[in-house]
Order: structure tokens, then sequence, then C-alpha cells
């Protein structure tokens, strides 16, 4: 069962190649998935970052994955693909 605000497994497994592509290189991640979830419940919610609560992890952590993401067309191509 999924949190208010969170991704189902079937959602994630649309999108996960996406948010997640496999790394070859560097210091792992965090988990992808957890900064989505995070990055929705601060969107959904209408709290502040800093209200952020500690189960999806740091909150300047999911503020970077959020910036990065509108930057690089991260959100794009998950709403191209979510409307096939």
């Amino acid at each position: 069962m999924t949190g208010r605000y969170e991704l189902s497994n079937q959602q994630w497994t649309l999108i996960e190649d996406i948010v997640s592509p496999p790394q070859r290189m560097g210091r792992p991640r965090r988990d992808n998935r957890q900064m989505l979830d995070g990055l929705f419940w601060i969107l959904c919610s209408g709290a502040k970052w800093h209200d952020l609560p500690e189960r999806y992890g740091a909150w300047k952590t999911v503020y970077q994955c959020f910036r990065h993401w509108r930057d690089d067309g991260t959100f794009e191509r998950i709403l191209a693909r979510l409307h096939l």
C-alpha cells in the first residue's frame, strides 16, 4: 500500500527508466522513487520545502533532484510517456 501522494508500484514501473536510469560510475544515488514521492508530497500538500517529512530524505536533496529534473527535461519525458 502506498501513502498519500506516493507512486504505486505500477505507476513507478511506467517511469522508472526515465527517473532512475542505470548508473555505471560515481557515488551511489539516493533512491529516486523516494525523491519523486517527496517531490509529490511537497507539490500536492503545498508545504514548504523545510517541512518535508524525514522519510523522503533531506529536503535539500529532494529540492536538488527537483531542480535537476526540471532543468534537464525529465518531467517532460515523464509526461510524454504517460500521455501515450
